[in-house]
């Protein structure tokens, strides 16, 4: 949020540079992201436009004449606190307007005058280009000064026509005086929403500097009829709308709003649209409590249609069947059954606590107005702002809670403005509906209790005059306090919540540090935690890299993992959360798979090489509780090249395939020692058909891997020609595998010897079982069989194929003779 210090300083005094001012905010929990300068000396930004304070002032114009050769210029005598007067060139719409006005003097108008010689910004290029204004002819009259607009002189990027001020201003005072101006960037975060506003950052700075809040004068001049006669309120869902504030407003002039509104509404990103809407964004930003106007005529001849005499009503419901609702930015919403609106008997008006509807609105013919401002429930607000899209100014404010306390004063707040700055005339009274008002609770609070939790020993008089700074009220009692939190917090529920306000006060900075006075408790070594880091240690240490991903998906993303002529074979319901953050984080997950491809299909519109892993749990509904099961699972995923290009390397070019996935899982289980791991043929669903294995313990499959069926790929949006590979484990099943311990023998001292031997055997049995049963038979002396050839041809017979194995014979305490050798080689070949 934007903030101008020139606007805080009308609520609250300030003394204290813009620096040490962040400090104290940022220290007490308001995080100032960045300071802009506007013209001041000392600038954050060393590329800011520090103004002249000689050749940058207030100048009061005297008298606005025709050009005498250019009908789109006129020329302007400015009294700026010189020996005489300066005549102006410009064409600034807004001063055209003057042009034979024979009363300026009186008018008292006054504009920043540039002198020849200052840097400006150039208000005709894109961005902000510095210029040095040097005198010239324009039109055969010469001229050395310019007019400025907010452009030139950075305040904004607004260049239609100069700044025109109103008031007492004494001419050649320097503009720094007059409009510069500090902007603090503060980051909203949801424990501060109360500071959505000018006000309530006023609030924090007059607490933390010792000044008084001087809060705006709510006061209203009653002029017209009586209210009730023109409206009234009503509500199905209190819990969801407990309060409903309306005033009439009647004759509004529809004009621009004045020059210093619409410049600190620019100062804090607003764009000026007219003096009703202008009027609402202020308060809004002023206060924090959000409010909307209504055409009422249009409402009035929406009630005669429907033959309903008397007021108008406005109604607050929750919608009916496929009721839909086009809002101001012209979008078309249907609308969920929780979503609250405001209506009337013709039909919708507004989605309550966010945007009003387009049929409704203020318009150039717009005279009499109806003014609402409402309180919502905050976790309402935010989930339909959320399920609807819609990022607005009052949906930010009303979904992080403003209490029903400010509806009155914001109502009030903005029809006066209307009246003052509109010509309006306020009808008598307000409509005030409130069924539903919160509790209001008192809070113990002790010394101890702070010193406790706090870490900071204050007395009882000491914390009270901490909490009265925030405008809480506070009971005194013996040995406690009675604390009530003021009617703008919502956020106050309990002790710990008054504990941190003390704490934030008393300064951050200030609590000592302490050391721990009590005993260490017995360390106790979580075996699951250290066997899931072992695995990702091993993982890492192999080339591949570690992922996290949201644990929050859809079903329809998991439902990618399938081809579109599968049946997804999960029946278990997800999880849904109630309130999600966004549409594509609704579910909690059935699968790490569909998360870790959606990473590769990112990374793989930047990268030749992928070879990535997640270690995480699933969650499936349980049949025994609200709490879902919780399963730790293992994906891995890789694609790409597998060498990456080198001068000396000439097998770049190549790319990962289903041994090279193989081999890193065989090596994970060798390093974890994992006993009795079987690798055979299967079939799954999410994997090419006759490119896929299973991984078995004992009777049980410990996961899946192989090369992602390709119409999985098309669904997930990778890029690139490579096939994408893929593992799923279940460390439910492996680390319960994982031997607590292992045996350990020394390198063996005595030689080795190989034999190489090639076996004949049917096309369709595996290598697996041939390497199984050789070790079987070949008992303590055989050391390895590797598998080092597979041949299909002539002279080997149809529908044979013969594998050859690398066979290492050794001996932990002799040398082996051929004669040992040749008797455990011949008993191999014997036993297949």
């Amino acid at each position: 949020m934007l903030v101008p210090v020139s606007w805080l300083k009308e609520y609250v005094d300030i003394d204290l540079p813009v620096k040490e001012l962040a400090e104290k905010l940022t220290v007490a929990g308001l995080e100032v992201k960045e300071i802009r300068t506007i013209g001041l000396p000392v600038p954050i930004d060393p590329e800011a436009l520090i103004w002249d304070r000689e050749k940058l002032v207030i100048g009061q114009i005297l008298n606005v004449e025709p050009h005498p050769d250019a009908d789109r210029l006129v020329l302007a005598a400015v009294e700026y606190g010189g020996d005489s007067h300066e005549v102006v060139v410009t064409g600034a719409p807004n001063l055209i307007a003057f042009l034979g006005k024979d009363d300026l003097l009186s008018r008292k108008l006054f504009s920043p005058l540039a002198l020849e010689g200052v840097t400006l910004y150039d208000g005709h290029k894109e961005g902000r280009v510095k210029m040095t204004l040097k005198g010239r002819k324009l039109r055969g009259v010469y001229n050395r000064c310019m007019l400025c607009s907010e452009k030139e002189l950075g305040i904004s990027d607004e260049h239609e026509g100069i700044i025109i001020l109103h008031g007492d201003y004494q001419p050649g005072t320097p503009v720094q005086d007059v409009l510069g101006d500090a902007i603090l960037d503060i980051d909203i975060i949801p424990n501060i929403a109360r500071c959505a506003s000018i006000i309530g950052v006023a609030r924090e700075v007059a607490a933390l500097t010792g000044q008084t809040l001087q809060e705006p004068d709510y006061k209203v001049n009653f002029e017209g009829p009586l209210i009730e006669n023109k409206v009234t309120i009503s509500t199905d869902s209190p819990e969801l709308n407990p309060r409903f504030v309306a005033m009439v407003i009647s004759g509004v002039e529809q004009k621009p709003s004045p020059e210093w509104m619409q410049r600190r509404l620019r100062m804090v990103g607003q764009r000026p649209i007219n003096i009703v809407v202008d009027i609402s964004n202020y308060v809004m930003l002023e206060m924090g409590q959000p409010n909307h106007t209504f055409d009422y005529d249009f409402l009035r001849l929406r009630a005669d249609a429907y033959n309903q005499d008397g007021p108008i009503h406005l109604h607050t419901r929750l919608p009916l069947k496929d009721e839909t609702l086009t809002t101001l930015d012209g979008e078309e919403h249907e609308l969920a059954p929780y979503n609250i609106l405001v209506t009337d008997p013709a039909g919708n008006l507004s989605l309550g606590g966010i945007m009003g509807g387009i049929e409704s609105e203020i318009n150039e013919k717009t005279t009499n107005v109806l003014l609402e401002a409402a309180a919502w429930n905050y976790l309402n607000i935010r989930r339909s702002a959320t399920a609807l899209r819609i990022n607005s100014e009052a949906a930010f404010r009303f979904s992080r809670g403003v209490h029903p306390s400010q509806a009155p004063l914001g109502a009030k707040r903005a029809a006066e403005l209307l009246r003052r700055y509109a010509g309006g005339t306020v009808a008598s009274g307000i409509i005030d509906s409130y069924p539903n008002p919160p509790e209001i609770i008192g809070i113990r609070l002790e010394a101890e209790e702070v010193s406790r939790i706090g870490g900071i020993g204050l007395s009882l008089s000491e914390i009270t005059q901490l909490l009265r700074s925030l405008a809480f009220s506070i009971d005194l009692r013996d040995d406690h306090l009675m604390v009530t939190p003021p009617d703008h917090r919502i956020d106050i529920e309990g002790t710990a919540d008054l504990i941190e306000e003390v704490c934030r006060m008393y300064g951050y900075n200030r609590i000592p540090t302490k050391e721990m006075s009590d005993t260490l408790p017995p360390q106790r070594n979580n075996r699951n935690l250290e066997l899931e880091e072992r695995i990702k240690d091993i993982l890492t240490q192999l080339g591949l890299q570690e992922v996290i991903t949201y644990r929050l998906t859809t079903p329809e993303q998991e439902a990618r993992l399938y081809p579109k002529t599968i049946t997804i074979p999960d029946d278990r319901p997800y999880l849904t959360l109630a309130n999600p953050i966004s549409r594509d984080r609704v579910s909690m997950r059935h699968s790490l798979l569909a998360s870790v491809l959606e990473v590769a299909a990112g990374n793989s519109r930047y990268a030749e090489q992928i070879a990535i892993f997640e270690l995480g749990k699933i969650f499936i509904a349980s049949e025994y509780g609200p709490l879902p099961d919780e399963f730790r699972r293992l994906v891995l995923v890789m694609t790409g090249l597998r060498n990456m290009e080198h001068w000396q390397d000439s097998s770049v070019g190549s790319s990962f395939d289903l041994f090279d996935l193989k081999g890193v899982i065989e090596e994970l289980f060798s390093a974890l020692r994992v006993p009795d791991v079987n690798i055979e043929a299967g079939d799954h669903p999410s994997y090419r058909p006759g490119h896929s294995a299973r991984i078995t313990i004992g009777n049980q499959q410990l996961g899946v891997f192989g090369e992602i069926h390709p119409m999985v790929v098309e669904e997930e949006d990778i890029l690139g020609d490579w096939p994408i590979l893929a593992a799923e484990l279940d460390l439910e099943i492996l680390i319960p595998a994982i031997p607590g311990a292992h045996q350990v023998t020394p390198p063996p001292i005595y030689p080795a010897i190989n034999e190489d031997i090639a076996v004949v055997v049917d096309k369709d049995v595996s290598a697996a079982d041939i390497t199984n049963a050789v070790n079987k038979i070949g008992g303590y002396l055989l050391k390895s069989a590797a598998l080092f050839d597979v041949y299909e041809g002539e002279p080997i017979p149809s529908g044979k194929k013969s594998l050859a194995y690398h066979l290492t014979f050794q001996a932990p305490d002799k040398t082996l003779t051929d004669k040992t050798v040749r008797k455990n080689r011949e008993r191999i070949v014997s036993g297949l």
